[in-house]
């Protein structure tokens, strides 16, 4: 079950007794939780009824004796335990999930862990709970559910806009959907967020960002490579290293995985830049530019070089000069 199944429900009236959320991705488990805080029960219902625990602070005892109590002047009570992979003696909890109180919704965030199966807790909670377990977004899922996201809000967005957002960003959903909400607050009456958009309100700069840089190395234009670098160096919260090293890593890799397709057309090729044409199109170009034994060549460097950013083998240089040095041996 999703998140938004669950929600779609208790919107339509339906709850169950207990609901736990486990697993590695918080943005969804925040989603359940912030709706069964502020939504299932009215703000009048909520005084009265809503009880809200934290798992390093909370005792199983408390927890199921709020459980147990009886709603007032409504027909159900909400319990909630944030941050409940904190919390001593959860599995204390297993007598109240077999038995749960009718008029009682118990949902549990138990945040980046998931409850170990073989344990009886986790068996009563698949037998009398519904289990809601999350994972990250695999890379090639960030453009179509960052897309979805800005559609639900009645906005579209650029491909090129999409790509520059989630290169700077990554895979942090949460930080994805506060951009852009503050991206939208800002356009007034349009509503296509473009690549202007996101250098004036992300502070992203359309022209020196990492994914310009990955592209002038693609194409072997060291001359722009070397300015987008100057540009990183007088301003360093632009693009750290830590950042830069692994978006050329994924990228060349990709590149790299051209040689092993049996159909290296367009077609094909664009499944591992999410579906887009045109990123498929330079990328068949950085492929036939560097061949096969180049890539495999700046795999090892950018390797070397992730080593070199945190101090192994290297004596102490400043990120631009190891960026400056590391695109040099990439492009020759």
């Amino acid at each position: 079950m999703s998140a938004e199944k669950i929600i779609g429900e208790w919107k339509k009236g339906s709850y169950k007794q207990v609901y736990w959320l486990e697993g590695d991705e918080p943005y969804f488990i925040d989603k359940v939780i912030d709706y069964a805080e502020h939504k299932i029960l009215n703000e009048s219902e909520a005084g009265f009824n809503l009880s809200v625990f934290y798992g390093r602070d909370a005792d199983w005892t408390s927890i199921i004796n709020a459980c147990r109590r009886y709603p007032m002047f409504s027909e159900r009570q909400v319990v909630l335990i944030k941050e409940a992979q904190h919390m001593k003696d959860i599995d204390k909890l297993e007598g109240y999930v077999e038995k749960p109180l009718s008029s009682t919704i118990l949902v549990v965030a138990y945040k980046e862990k998931k409850v170990d199966g073989r344990t009886n807790l986790a068996k009563v909670i698949k037998k009398h709970g519904e289990l809601f377990s999350t994972k990250k977004l695999y890379e090639n899922q960030l453009p179509e559910w960052t897309r979805d996201m800005v559609q639900s809000k009645g906005f579209d967005i650029t491909p090129q806009a999409l790509q520059l957002l989630i290169d700077h960003i990554g895979n942090d959903l949460s930080r994805l959907e506060n951009e852009v909400e503050k991206v939208y607050l800002n356009l007034g009456t349009s509503k296509i967020i473009n690549e202007d958009a996101i250098e004036t309100y992300v502070g992203i700069s359309k022209e020196f960002n990492a994914f310009e840089l990955q592209a002038a190395v693609a194409k072997k234009d060291l001359a722009k490579a070397i300015r987008i670098i100057k540009y990183f160096e007088a301003n360093p919260k632009a693009a750290p290293i830590q950042m830069i090293l692994p978006a050329l890593y994924g990228y060349f890799s990709k590149v790299l995985q051209i040689y092993g397709l049996p159909d290296t057309s367009e077609n094909s090729v664009k499944g591992l830049f999410y579906n887009n044409i045109f990123a498929a199109r330079d990328a068949i170009g950085a492929a036939k530019s560097y061949n096969q034994q180049g890539l495999e060549k700046i795999i090892l460097l950018l390797h070397e070089y992730n080593l070199k950013s945190i101090g192994v083998n290297s004596a102490p240089t400043s990120d631009a000069d190891l960026l400056k040095e590391l695109v040099v041996k990439m492009i020759y």
